[in-house]
């Protein structure tokens, strides 16, 4: 059987389960969605007053992040820096949680597939904190081209999945380099540094340790109600990789290489 289709044992919730994951709901939902009215409120002033810069918003959604993660319960530990120099970060992919999670962290904007625009709730929060939307349509990549390059130049740090989907938690699929191909163009890589960030969701005692991973055709409202309803919360740890200049690098693939062979080998250590 392919990883794919392994399901996840998963107990039943009781009737105390219910009422946590409802405190715990009603909780994260208005944090969230508070933080998000506070956001638009200071974009309505920091748009005319700083353009394309957001130096206001990101300390926003910074916060509520680290709120979300307390309301659930799931306790985040971080070594290593965030990076300084102009560019983006890449990390493994294994959960809707790693928004929160890397947003904690540092102030990043998602490069996210068009999809998850249209989500219902999530679209909205994508939009208004920055996300950057991408199709595979090929006949869009210079467009596509021309937003990552502008947004980069703006300082923005943008932050994305090179395995292009989430997982399991328990492995790093292999890197794919096109998005990559943005940080070679008009001089770019002369300019941009790239931080590898490992991220390692360690499941509660007793639990699967799939327990934190979101795939396949998973439902995104059913995950939520059973980390919302969990009786206790593990961990998450997030390795900052020192970053690496963009021109140091041949090209795309070595750069990507570079990165799934950083972020594999530290997520394969901290498993065994």
């Amino acid at each position: 059987m392919d990883w794919h289709d392994a399901p996840v044992p998963r107990s039943r919730i009781g009737p105390i389960g219910w009422l946590r994951g409802l405190a715990r709901g009603l909780t994260l939902g208005l944090v969230t969605y508070a933080g998000l009215a506070l956001l638009l409120l200071v974009r309505l002033f920091e748009a005319p007053l700083f353009g394309p810069d957001r130096p206001l918003t990101p300390h926003v959604t910074q916060f509520v992040c680290r709120a979300a993660l307390r309301v659930l319960g799931l306790r985040l530990t971080v070594s290593g820096t965030p990076m300084a120099e102009r560019g983006a970060v890449v990390a493994n992919h294994s959960s809707w949680l790693d928004i929160f999670t890397l947003n904690a962290i540092q102030r990043v904007y998602f490069v996210a597939k068009s999809e998850v625009s249209g989500w219902p709730g999530i679209g909205w929060l994508a939009r208004a904190t920055g996300t950057v939307f991408i199709t595979r349509r090929g006949v869009e990549a210079k467009a596509q081209q021309e937003i990552f390059e502008a947004r980069l130049r703006a300082g923005h740090k943008l932050l994305f999945f090179p395995e292009g989907t989430s997982t399991d938690t328990i492995r790093v699929l292999p890197f794919k380099s096109s998005l990559f191909q943005a940080f070679y163009t008009h001089g770019l890589d002369r300019l941009m540094f790239i931080q590898p960030v490992t991220v390692i969701y360690r499941a509660p005692e007793g639990q699967d340790p799939r327990f934190y991973g979101w795939w396949g055709d998973m439902e995104f409202a059913g995950h939520l109600w059973m980390m919302l309803a969990a009786p206790r919360h593990g961990r998450v740890e997030v390795i900052l990789h020192p970053p690496v200049p963009v021109d140091g690098f041949e090209d795309r693939k070595a750069l990507a290489q570079h990165c799934e062979r950083v972020i594999r080998t530290s997520h394969v250590l901290a498993e065994g």
